[in-house]
């Protein structure tokens, strides 16, 4: 389905160096983010109690704020859940080892739990969740090695559909896009949690399906386009995807943003980092794999096999 059709081809390759130095920069600054400033983990990783509490009438967060700050609880979360009668607190792990964790989170929610009452009778506790800083660790090195093995399983699929530089160039693509959003998270210290490692991994696959897209219709048009150098085969195929790509991203991205602006506290870093991811997905996928793929030195003989010479002369 096309709204419109490109009928000029549009030379983004003539552009590509800049597109890479923009890529390029924008990937080192949010590494050099990651290692200066890092990520702020959610209790999932790091440890620590969420308890769900309802209320009668509408919570009100801020109040409850400080009722918990009065009690000596400062570094915590407090954000409507599911309802507006309905809140998520979260309390970090306090640094005490061994078995004593478990009886120091016990005693935290029994303080809470009296706190609130004391500030509101209707106050009432539905669920209580304590994790760990061992269950922290074995989480955090489970999504490390998801992330590793979508990774993996991305590069052997797309070698085999295409060629091994398309694979290279689409894994170093979308982990660009995963990184950027690295770096957004520890630009503005956004809790990193386990709803965002799975949009992080959804960023992935979603990113590999623009490419193999263009790969696609990249490998078509050297076959078509027989006298048409990569520059050119690169450009027409880019351009006749334009219109797919409308449609998809900007079909999904308002569903993403009405995830972002109506889904609530418990799915707004989701879809944010769906947001980010989309948003760079679109320009890495087109215009970061393309060219990068050209520099690995892909070519029509990648796709197209020469058409073999006769090397003996029929006996008469």
């Amino acid at each position: 389905m096309e709204f419109f059709k490109i009928r000029r081809t549009i030379p983004f390759m003539r552009h590509a160096k800049v597109f890479n130095i923009i890529s390029l920069v924008t990937f080192l600054v949010a590494v050099a983010l990651l290692a200066t400033r890092g990520l702020h983990f959610s209790i999932e990783f790091t440890g620590g109690t969420v308890m769900e509490v309802s209320y009668n009438h509408a919570a009100e967060p801020e109040k409850i704020r400080t009722a918990l700050n009065g009690i000596g609880l400062t570094d915590i979360s407090v954000q409507n859940f599911g309802s507006s009668r309905d809140v998520l607190i979260r309390l970090p792990l306090k640094s005490v080892e061994g078995t004593s964790q478990n009886v120091e989170m016990q005693k935290q929610a029994e303080a809470v739990t009296r706190a609130l009452k004391a500030q509101d009778a209707s106050a009432e506790m539905k669920r209580v969740e304590f994790v760990g800083s061992q269950v922290g660790k074995e989480l955090a090195a489970d999504g490390a090695l998801a992330l590793l093995f979508v990774c993996i399983g991305i590069m052997v699929y797309l070698a085999f559909r295409f060629e091994w530089r398309f694979a290279v160039a689409t894994i170093i693509a979308n982990l660009h896009d995963v990184v950027i959003i690295l770096g957004f998270f520890a630009l503005f210290q956004w809790e990193f949690s386990l709803p965002v490692l799975a949009a992080i991994l959804a960023v992935l696959g979603y990113s590999v399906n623009e490419s193999v897209v263009v790969f696609d219709r990249v490998r078509e048009n050297f076959r078509k386009m027989r006298r048409a150098g990569v520059d050119e085969v690169m450009d027409a195929s880019i351009t006749g995807t334009i219109s797919r790509t409308i449609i998809t991203h900007g079909s999904t991205q308002m569903m993403v943003l009405s995830i972002l602006f109506f889904g609530g506290a418990t799915l707004h870093y989701f879809a944010l980092a769906l947001t980010i991811g989309i948003c760079f997905g679109i320009y890495s996928s087109v215009l970061v794999a393309a060219p990068l793929a050209k520099y690995l030195g892909a070519s029509r003989e990648d796709f197209v096999k020469p058409e073999k010479k006769a090397t003996e002369q029929a006996v008469p």
